[in-house]
C-alpha cells in the first residue's frame, strides 16, 4: 500500500499490529496451557474489531469475546470463522440470529434458552452456550444453586450444549486478592457440581497477570491485548506494548499578544507574546473535554500544553517553547515522538477515568491505519471499509 494519506480532517489512529501480536503471544504463553479468548468488544477497545480479531487469531488466540450479537455479526460478515463468545445479555429475540451466525451466547434465562433450542433443532445443529456464575460483581449471571439447576435444565434441552461456565471478577486489579480468590473458589465449586461442562474460565488480564495459576481452561484478556496493565503495579514485569497511537497535524499557527484569549469561554489568556497551534482533534473524536488545560501533545519531539477548552472538533496547544513549529507538523496526541511519550494511562489520570475509556472512546470518524513493520497494510475510514488482508492470507506475526 502507498504511504498513508490524510483523509479530510488531518487525524488518524495508527494500530501497530506487530505490538498487538507480541501482546497476544506474551499473554498466551503466560496462560498456557489455558486457551486465550481475545476480548474485542467495543470495536476492539477502539482499535478496530476485524483487524484486531484477525491478527489476534493469527498470533495464537483461540477465540474472540464480544458483548452483543451485533459485534459478533460484524466479525462473521468479515469472514472470521473462529469461535465468538457473547459475554453480554442476548435477548430471546436475537436467538435465531445467534444460531445462524454460529455465535456462542451467555445464557441466563430459560426464555432465551428455549428460543435457541427451537432454532437449533429446526436447523439440525447443536448450539453451544455458556452460563455465568454470579459470584460478587452483582451484574449478570446466576448464584451458585440457581446456576447449577439452570445448567442441568439446559442439558435436557434438544439442540443445546453447555460448553462453558464462568464468572467475572470484581476486583482482580486490586492489591487485596482475597475477594478474587473467594470468587474463584465459588466457580471451582460450580464446576465440581457440573463436571460435564468442559470449559471453565474467570481470568481477565488482571487475573492472568497477578495469578496465572487461576487460568483454568481459558482466559479472557482485554486491556492487556492493547498494551496496558490494568493497574499500577499489576504485572509490570510482563512486557506489554501499547498498540494505538493517535496523531494529527498542525492546521494553523497564530501569534498572540499579551492579553489575548483562546477558545470558548475565553478560558486561557496569554500572559505575554505566545504562539498557538491549532490541532484538529476534539471530544467528538474521543479526546475528552476534561483534558482542557491539563494534557500535553507532542510536537517536534517536545511537549506542548493544551490551552483553552477542548472543542468538539479541535483543540489548541501552546507551542511558544517549541522552535520552528509550522503548519503540517505532526502532532502526537497519544503515542511516542522522539524521546517523549503520552499514553492512555496518562490521559486517563488527567481526566479522572481509566485507560479503557480513553481507548474505547476514539470515535468511528477517526481513520484507522494498520501497520506491520512500520508500513501501512490496510486502513479504514468512516466511508471506506477495506478488505482485511489476513482474512484471505494470514500475515505472520
Amino acid at each position: 500500500m502507498d504511504a498513508p494519506r490524510w483523509h479530510g480532517r488531518p487525524l488518524r489512529a495508527e494500530i501497530d499490529l506487530d505490538a498487538l501480536a507480541h501482546n497476544v503471544r506474551t499473554l498466551s504463553a503466560l496462560a498456557a496451557p489455558a486457551r486465550l479468548c481475545a476480548v474485542i468488544k467495543a470495536n476492539a477497545y477502539g482499535h478496530g474489531a476485524v483487524a484486531v480479531a484477525a491478527t489476534a487469531l493469527d498470533a495464537g488466540a483461540s477465540s474472540l469475546g464480544v458483548v452483543c450479537v451485533d459485534e459478533g455479526e460484524e466479525l462473521r460478515r468479515a469472514g472470521i470463522e473462529a469461535p465468538v463468545l457473547v459475554l453480554g445479555f442476548s435477548p430471546a429475540s436475537e436467538a435465531e440470529k445467534v444460531v445462524d451466525l454460529r455465535l456462542t451466547p451467555t445464557v441466563c434465562s430459560m426464555q432465551t434458552a428455549l428460543a435457541l433450542s427451537r432454532f437449533a433443532s429446526e436447523r439440525g445443529i447443536v448450539q453451544k452456550v455458556h452460563v455465568e456464575l454470579e459470584s460478587g460483581l452483582n451484574r449478570y449471571g446466576l448464584p451458585l444453586e440457581a446456576l447449577v439447576a439452570f445448567a442441568e435444565s439446559l442439558r435436557a434441552l434438544p439442540g443445546i450444549a453447555v460448553e462453558g461456565v464462568y464468572t467475572h471478577f470484581a476486583a482482580a486489579e486490586e492489591g487485596d486478592q482475597s475477594f478474587t480468590h473467594a470468587q474463584q473458589a465459588l466457580l471451582v465449586e460450580a464446576a465440581r457440581r457440573l463436571p460435564w461442562v468442559p470449559v471453565r474460565h474467570s481470568s481477565p488480564t488482571a487475573g492472568l497477570l497477578t495469578a496465572p495459576g487461576m487460568a483454568l481452561d481459558m482466559v479472557r484478556t482485554g486491556i492487556g491485548l492493547y498494551g496496558y496493565h490494568p493497574a499500577p503495579g499489576c504485572g509490570v514485569d510482563v512486557d506489554l506494548r501499547p498498540v494505538l497511537a493517535l496523531k494529527s497535524r498542525v492546521a494553523r499557527v497564530v501569534e498572540l499578544a499579551a492579553g489575548e484569549t483562546v477558545g470558548y469561554g475565553r478560558a486561557w489568556r496569554a500572559s505575554g507574546a505566545a504562539k498557538v497551534a491549532l490541532v484538529m482533534c476534539g471530544y467528538a473524536d474521543g479526546y475528552r473535554r476534561a483534558l482542557s488545560g491539563r494534557a500535553d501533545v507532542l510536537v517536534r519531539g517536545c511537549r506542548a500544553p493544551l490551552i483553552g477548552r477542548v472543542a468538539m472538533d479541535m483543540c489548541m496547544a501552546d507551542v511558544s517553547g517549541v522552535p520552528g513549529v509550522a503548519p503540517d507538523d505532526e502532532v502526537v496526541i497519544m503515542g511516542r515522538q522522539g524521546d517523549e511519550r503520552v499514553d492512555a494511562d496518562e490521559l486517563a489520570a488527567l481526566s479522572g477515568t481509566i485507560s479503557w475509556e480513553i481507548l474505547a472512546g476514539i470515535s468511528a470518524r477517526v481513520p484507522r491505519l494498520y501497520l506491520r513493520a512500520g508500513a501501512v497494510v490496510a486502513e479504514t475510514t468512516l466511508n471506506e471499509r477495506l478488505a482485511w488482508p489476513p482474512l484471505a492470507a494470514p500475515v505472520s506475526a
